[in-house]
C-alpha cells in the first residue's frame, strides 16, 4: 500500500515534479562537471607545469655548503665533488618512480672557442685566432637509460627543459662529435649550421672540433653557451662517468603545512604518510636515499608556483560545486514547500484516518528521494557531457565517466533533496487534521 501511495503521488502534479527534477539535474550536472574535471585536471596541469622546467636539482653533498663573502660565491666553478653517472638508473627505483618523468645530468666548463679555417697547404682545419670564451654544457639530449627491471627509460635535456627551442637545424647526437650553440653565441661568432667549432680548455691547444648541428634559444644566459654530449665535457675535465648537477622533473601535488615539516621530527606513522604522498619534498627525500653522497634541493619558485595555481584552480571548482548544490537545495526547498501547501487537505485527511506524523513525513520523503535519484542520474549524464566540453576547451583533457563520481553525485542529490525538503516536511508533520477538515 505504501509503495502504491508513493507511485500514485509521484504520478500526480507532474509540473512540480518536473521543476524539482530539472533543478536537481542542473545542480548535479554542474557538480558532476566540476568533480570530473577536478579529478583529471590535477595530473594534466602537473604535466603542463613541466614546461616550467625541472623542479628538483641534485648536487654533490660536499658542495651543499657554499663559500660566500658579501653575497659572492667564491667556490671555483669546476672544483668540488662529483657524482657517478652509473647511479642514475636508481632514480627510477624510488617509490614515486612513475612521477619522475625526466632527468638530465649536466657538467659545465669554460672553454675558448674558435671557428677552424681550412688550410690548403696542410689540407686540414687550422684553428682561427678569432673567437672567445664560452661556457660548454655537457648533458644528454635523448639517452636511453637501462633500468634494473630490464626496461629502458628515454630522458634528457629536451624533456627537463622544454623551453630550449631549436631555431635552426636539429639537436646533437649523444654518440657523435656534435654540438648546438646558443642564438647569441652564433650571432657573435658568425657560427653556421654544419660548420666545425673548435673548443679548447683555457689557452691549451688540446681541444676538439665539434660539428654544429643546431642553433637554439632558451631566453636565458644559455643563449651564450654551447651544449654538447655529456661525455665530451667529461673528457675535457678528465672526469669520465661523472657529473655535477642532475635536473629532475617530477609530477607532484601541492604542498600543505604537513608536507613542509622536517621528516626528522616525524614519528613512524607520520613519516610513512608523508612518504606516500607525492609532495615535491618527499620525492626529493626518496631520491636522496638512493643516490649516496647527494644533496637534493627543491626549486621553490617552480614548486610553489605550481602549487598555488593548482590549489586555486581546484578551489574554484569546489566553489562552483558548492554554489550549484546550494542553488539546487533552494530550488528543491521551494518546490517542496509549494507541494506541501497544495497537499494540505490530503495530509489532513490522512492524519484524520490514523496516519502518524512519522508516516506522513516518510511518505513525502520517499517521493523526494525518488526524485533525487532520477534527477541525480539525469544530472550525471548531462554533467559528463559538460565536463568533456569544459575539460577539452579549457584544460585540454577529456574526463572519462567514473562510477565513483556517479555514486558521489547520487549521494549528493539525496543529501541536497533531504536538506532542501527538511523544513517543508517538518511543517507537514505538524499539521493538525481538525482545522484542515473544517476549511480553516
Amino acid at each position: 500500500m505504501f509503495l502504491r501511495l508513493v507511485a500514485d503521488s509521484f504520478g500526480r502534479r507532474p509540473r512540480h515534479k518536473l521543476l524539482t527534477g530539472a533543478a536537481l539535474a542542473l545542480g548535479m550536472a554542474v557538480a558532476t562537471a566540476a568533480l570530473s574535471v577536478s579529478l583529471d585536471v590535477g595530473d594534466r596541469l602537473s604535466r603542463e607545469f613541466r614546461s616550467l622546467g625541472a623542479n628538483l636539482i641534485v648536487t654533490p653533498e660536499a658542495d651543499s655548503l657554499p663559500v660566500e663573502i658579501g653575497g659572492v660565491d667564491y667556490r671555483p666553478a669546476n672544483a668540488g665533488a662529483y657524482l657517478p653517472e652509473s647511479d642514475l638508473p636508481k632514480v627510477k627505483t624510488v617509490f614515486w618512480h612513475n612521477n619522475i618523468i625526466a632527468f638530465a645530468p649536466t657538467l659545465k666548463v669554460r672553454v675558448s672557442s674558435s671557428t677552424p679555417q681550412w688550410s690548403p697547404a696542410s689540407a686540414t682545419f687550422v684553428r682561427s685566432s678569432s673567437g672567445g670564451d664560452a661556457e660548454l654544457i655537457g648533458t644528454w639530449h635523448q639517452r636511453a637509460v637501462q633500468l634494473s627491471d630490464g626496461s629502458s627509460f628515454v630522458t634528457g635535456l629536451e624533456k627537463t627543459s622544454p623551453w630550449f627551442r631549436i631555431e635552426e637545424g636539429a639537436w646533437f647526437d649523444d654518440d657523435a662529435e656534435q654540438c648546438i650553440v646558443g642564438k647569441k653565441f652564433a650571432e657573435r661568432n658568425a657560427v653556421q649550421i654544419g660548420s666545425p667549432l673548435y673548443l679548447a680548455k683555457g689557452n691549451s691547444d688540446d681541444g676538439e672540433s665539434l660539428k654544429v648541428t643546431g642553433i637554439f634559444s632558451s631566453g636565458g644566459p644559455e643563449d651564450e653557451a654551447v651544449i654538447a654530449p655529456l661525455r665530451i665535457v667529461q673528457n675535457y675535465l678528465k672526469r669520465p662517468g661523472e657529473y655535477r648537477e642532475l635536473y629532475v622533473s617530477a609530477l607532484t601535488k601541492p604542498e600543505d603545512d604537513f608536507a613542509r615539516r622536517d621528516p626528522k621530527t616525524m614519528n613512524a606513522d607520520e613519516l610513512e604518510r608523508w612518504s606516500c604522498a607525492a609532495y615535491v619534498s618527499s620525492i626529493a627525500y626518496s631520491i636522496k636515499q638512493v643516490l649516496p653522497g647527494s644533496d637534493v634541493r627543491v626549486v621553490r619558485r617552480v614548486a610553489d608556483g605550481e602549487g598555488r595555481i593548482l590549489s586555486r584552480v581546484q578551489m574554484l571548482l569546489w566553489f562552483v560545486t558548492l554554489a550549484a548544490l546550494l542553488a539546487a537545495a533552494l530550488a528543491v526547498g521551494a518546490s517542496s514547500a509549494a507541494s506541501v501547501i497544495e497537499r494540505r487537505s490530503e495530509i489532513g485527511l490522512m492524519k484524520a484516518l490514523g496516519a502518524g506524523s512519522g508516516t506522513i513525513g516518510f511518505l513525502l520523503a520517499a517521493e523526494q528521494l525518488l526524485l533525487a535519484v532520477a534527477g541525480g542520474a539525469a544530472g550525471y549524464v548531462i554533467g559528463i557531457l559538460l565536463a568533456r566540453i569544459v575539460g577539452q576547451k579549457i584544460f585540454g583533457v577529456t574526463p572519462q565517466p567514473s562510477l565513483l563520481v556517479l555514486a558521489v553525485i547520487l549521494g549528493l542529490a539525496v543529501a541536497v533533496t533531504l536538506a532542501g525538503s527538511a523544513i517543508p516536511l517538518r511543517r507537514a508533520a505538524r499539521y493538525e487534521p481538525a482545522p484542515i477538515l473544517r476549511g480553516e
